[in-house]
């Protein structure tokens, strides 16, 4: 084991983390993936999308999970309550609807017309009197468990959950609330499938060290400064299952001049507002003045990223051991005028740019890895969130 100096602390503060390499196997073999889905992903809570997405009674929309095999049906009630049901036909299985998006008043089955209300209830079958003493009350759309927390929808798809929303989010949902996540709006959002594992993909975000070399050409300026080349972070925080880390700015950073116009008039993920005036204990905890964000990775697969004044999400959707779903959304203040909504505009296309940066090394880890010349990854102390991640993992799917 490594030994453990007072520049290492990250490690000495969690030392039931240990300092040793970590296998690659997982990141590789399908036979671990299939235990992830069934270990992880069908017993935990999941992030599925925000409630302003459902503003009005009858909206609803679908989210396809190909990890616990199933579609997704979240609709908001006439009752303005926010449901899941999965999306089958307690007749024969088919789809109740294939739109991805709208607003209804209940669901037909496109295959023998069975009707459901928007609380999931069968109110009427087709020629009824061929079936034999069918009890339609027991037969509404099967239902998924849905809560809320600051607006973010989750699901759980045991049908038993083992934990409510708020035992499973525990210290870290208490920290974070009070976040002005519902005053803002979504402006944009990308989704592409990548050739990678998911965690590969996940660990790619988890530290702040790529930033001097993977965003040379984007906003690593804004963030490697004399005093801290590599990006050490202000805070790590662990939790049972999540975590979060506290990344600074340069405080000598000279923005250009089109990047001084854009922040005139709004927040990116370039501009700096290290005050913490008004922001929950949990977001720049350490309330250091050159404070740049907050990344929040809630388990198994969602990450939030939290300025002073705008925030974006991710998820890494497993598909295949070596395949995954990635999914961004960008979230600001209404704009109120031009100013603003040119501020917004630029901050999208330079995330834009970062993420396409970000995308260039995730497939060439996967190839390189699958050759498995590389058996562990070497983790340094500023990875210790990494580290953090593949044992959570690992203590759910367990060491067969």
């Amino acid at each position: 084991m490594a030994l453990i100096t007072e520049d290492k602390h990250w490690a000495a503060q969690y030392p039931e983390l240990g300092t040793d390499p970590i296998p690659i196997e997982p990141c590789l073999s399908p036979e671990y993936h299939e235990r992830e889905r069934e270990r992880i992903y069908r017993r935990v809570w999941l992030n599925v999308g925000r409630e302003d997405e459902l503003p009005r009674g009858g909206d609803f929309f679908v989210k396809d999970i190909a990890a616990v095999n199933s579609s997704i049906l979240i609709v908001r009630g006439k009752d303005g309550v926010i449901r899941g049901f999965h999306n089958a036909c307690t007749h024969r299985g088919n789809k109740v609807t294939r739109e991805s998006r709208g607003n209804r008043n209940g669901f037909v089955c496109g295959f023998h017309g069975w009707a459901f209300g928007l609380k999931g209830d069968l109110i009427n079958v087709t020629d009824e009197e061929q079936f034999f003493g069918l009890d339609k009350s027991s037969c509404g759309l099967t239902p998924v468990a849905t809560d809320v927390w600051e607006g973010f929808i989750f699901i759980n798809v045991d049908p038993k959950p083992e934990q409510t929303l708020t035992e499973f989010l525990g210290d870290w949902g208490k920290a974070l609330s009070g976040y002005t996540f519902g005053s803002m709006v979504m402006r944009d959002r990308y989704e592409t499938e990548v050739n990678v594992n998911w965690k590969v993909a996940l660990d790619a975000f988890q530290e702040a060290w790529h930033a001097r070399f993977v965003h040379k050409r984007s906003g690593g300026e804004a963030y490697a400064s004399k005093d801290n080349p590599y990006i050490h972070v202000l805070q790590f925080k662990l939790y049972p299952l999540h975590r979060m880390m506290s990344v600074p700015g340069n405080a000598e950073f000279v923005p250009t001049p089109i990047q001084i116009c854009a922040h005139q008039f709004g927040k990116s993920y370039i501009s700096r507002d290290g005050s913490g005036e008004g922001l929950p204990p949990g977001v720049n905890p350490t309330r250091n003045p050159v404070w740049m964000f907050d990344s929040n990775y809630i388990f198994p697969n969602f990450s939030i990223f939290v300025f002073d004044g705008m925030f974006f999400t991710y998820h890494f959707w497993p598909l295949t051991a070596d395949r995954t779903l990635w999914e961004t959304r960008t979230y600001y203040p209404p704009a109120e005028n031009a100013g603003q909504r040119f501020s917004q505009e630029y901050a999208k296309c330079a995330l834009r740019d970062t993420w396409l940066e970000d995308l260039s090394t995730l497939e060439d880890i996967q190839v390189a890895i699958s050759s498995r010349s590389v058996k562990h990854f070497m983790l340094q102390d500023q990875e210790i969130l990494v580290r953090h991640s593949h044992k959570v993992i690992a203590d759910f799917v367990g060491d067969e």
